[in-house]
């Protein structure tokens, strides 16, 4: 084990199994030493989660639904008790109605909309409020994004809008949190076999095409991702902020396919 997240804490929100991105990361700060907290929504996640958390170390879950005010006040309270303080927050938290990532864009419906927006996007500005205050010393704040927040991607539809959103709303907030010391970053990985990355369709088309077309012919790894995060959350990235640091395997550079897959 290194050091570079000796004696720092912090929340991870999003691990839905041990394929989902925030394990992942989980998994690489806990090896550099950081002390975590999980949150899940509801009690069959809870039961999913505790063997994962158990296996870090942490024995800090909290039951939060970013849709629910006084769930995520009741949580965030239950950490200020337990720890006074924390140093990073993972936000690993999107949704949209898989049955509208099949169709066509302009049939949106005005919920899903809605529902995708406000938990995709409005939920990293409703947690960074309530952790603000708990980062006394400064901190990182670090969610996730994908391509299709700027391009067109098969089956992305509404969520690539509220990626968009989210993007914009990581600038808004690394401004905004600036002067407290805590900065707010965004990491955009390529497709992923994950369960979120599962209920878009075509998701196994997908995931094949950016790997046989990547600069690097590999699609990002947990760990590559979980890297990533170490250095944004750790002090090695002090003087970074309002970014979208794209692991990929490269793939965003394309302006078409590989020559061999025209």
């Amino acid at each position: 084990m290194a050091d570079l997240m000796s004696g720092k804490r912090g929340l991870v929100m999003g691990v839905a199994n041990h394929n989902s991105i925030a394990w992942g990361i989980a998994q690489a700060l806990a090896a550099e030493g950081a002390e975590l907290a999980f949150s899940y929504q509801g009690e069959a996640f809870g039961k999913r989660l505790q063997p994962l958390a158990e296996s870090v170390g942490s024995d800090l879950l909290v039951d939060m639904d970013v849709t629910d005010d006084a769930a995520l006040d009741a949580g965030f309270a239950q950490i200020a008790e337990r720890w006074g303080k924390i140093d990073f927050l993972i936000h690993a938290i999107a949704y949209s109605d898989k049955n509208e990532l099949t169709g066509r864009f302009i049939n949106t419906s005005r919920d899903n909309f809605q529902n995708s927006l406000t938990i995709s996007c409005y939920s990293l500005i409703d947690v960074s409020r309530r952790a603000m205050p708990l980062m006394s010393d400064g901190g990182s704040i670090v969610t996730l994004t994908y391509l299709g927040s700027n391009r067109v991607t098969p089956f992305y539809n509404v969520m690539g809008v509220a990626k968009a959103a989210l993007e914009s709303t990581v600038r808004y907030l690394a401004n905004d949190l600036g002067p407290d010391g805590i900065r707010v970053n965004a990491i955009s990985p390529g497709p992923m076999r994950t369960l979120a990355g599962a209920a878009i369709g075509g998701a196994r088309k997908t995931f094949k095409t950016a790997e046989a077309n990547a600069p690097l012919r590999a699609n990002a790894t947990l760990e590559a991702i979980g890297g990533t995060a170490v250095y944004l959350t750790s002090d090695q990235g002090a003087c970074t902020t309002g970014e979208v640091i794209v692991v990929d395997g490269g793939y965003h550079v394309l302006g078409m396919p590989q020559p061999e897959n025209l």
